[in-house]
């Protein structure tokens, strides 16, 4: 069985700093705790936020990638940076954990074709054609209102690229109009990265059961995420009231100014701390979630996409990827064979790869 988790914002921490070669304080991700949970691989998502300009976005996605590039020259003994099924198969084999690329905004590359092959030839496996607002690909699901309606004339260009150079489309942060269009548009199966039911927790970021189908249908791979506002609506409610997020922001926006200032870096882990003493979901929720999407799906078209190092809090138990196999043991305790676990741990994704 080979374990793989589809979407960690890591290279925004090595960004600000973390030493994935060590166990770190108050990290979700780095190599010791992906050894002790098990994982054999995960994709490192280049995560562009959506309020960069365009050409600042892709010098950020750009230093992203080195700063990927510089962790694994200094941790060959560790990982190495891997392609397709047979690379990660390899890296396990060598006792190597396997880094894939994934690239979460479409911004990143601008309006030009050129640059999406520029990121698809130094890796990346897939691209989240946006994030929590529009852009020129697409429209997202957090706005109000839409831009385009769903795809852009330019979004389906890149879809259809994406196709012919064997890039996985991740319908992850989509709105629906767009979810349906990229279904429409692409020859390929495509993927849901890092979402979640909205059957069981009514945000639109989630997929409904009519999406889960769909997906399904044309061949891909829904990939349940962790965080827990897009788990347990009963836990977003919980969130809002406790103010947290709402000074907790500005913290976090001054730690990363100057992530090498101990005091800044304390006052951020400070607001961790009070979210982890929130009444949090148990991580079997995720389970909950893996459950229905099954019995929607089928088991070949479910996996597990934590988006650590993305989520500034975490189900009770699932503090950190080291924890990442209690979900797989949950499965056992419903009854899945062995099998269907392989296929949820990594295996559904993995046969995408190709």
């Amino acid at each position: 069985m080979f374990v793989l988790d589809s979407h960690c914002d890591t290279p925004s921490q090595i960004h600000r700093l973390r030493n994935l070669g060590v166990w770190n304080d108050h990290a979700q991700v780095d190599f010791p705790k992906m050894k002790k949970g098990g994982v054999d691989g995960a994709f490192f998502a280049l995560y562009v936020p959506p309020s960069l300009k365009p050409a600042e976005a892709t010098s950020y996605a750009m230093e992203l990638l080195a700063d990927v590039q510089d962790t694994l020259e200094a941790n060959k003994d560790k990982a190495v940076l891997v392609t397709d099924k047979a690379g990660a198969l390899e890296a396990r084999a060598n006792g190597l954990i396997a880094v894939f690329l994934g690239l979460e905004n479409g911004s990143a590359i601008q309006k030009s074709l050129p640059l999406l092959r520029m990121f698809r030839r130094a890796g990346v496996r897939y691209m989240t054609l946006t994030h929590s607002d529009h852009n020129e690909i697409c429209d997202s699901s957090a706005p109000a209102k839409p831009r385009w309606g769903g795809l852009s004339p330019f979004g389906r260009e890149v879809v259809a690229e994406m196709n012919r150079t064997g890039m996985l489309v991740d319908v992850s942060h989509m709105s629906d109009a767009a979810f349906y269009d990229v279904l429409e548009c692409s020859d390929a199966p495509v993927v849901a990265t890092h979402s979640c039911c909205r059957a069981l927790a009514d945000h639109k970021r989630n997929l409904t059961d009519d999406m889960i189908r769909a997906l399904a249908e044309k061949g891909g791979v829904m990939q349940i995420n962790f965080y827990p506002v897009f788990l347990d609506d009963s836990f977003a409610a919980r969130l809002e009231a406790s103010g947290i997020e709402k000074w907790g922001d500005a913290v976090e926006e001054d730690f990363i100014r100057d992530p090498a200032d101990p005091a800044r870096r304390a006052a951020w882990y400070a607001v961790l701390d009070r979210l982890s003493e929130l009444d949090r979901p148990s991580y079997k929720v995720i389970a909950d979630h893996v459950d229905h999407a099954v019995s929607i799906a089928g088991v070949r078209h479910v996996g597990l996409g934590s988006d650590f190092d993305g989520i500034a809090v975490t189900p009770a138990g699932m503090e950190d990827i080291s924890h990442f196999c209690l979900v797989l043991d949950e499965l056992r305790n419903r009854g899945y064979s062995e099998d269907d676990i392989s296929r949820i741990a990594g295996q559904n994704f993995l046969d995408l790869l190709r």
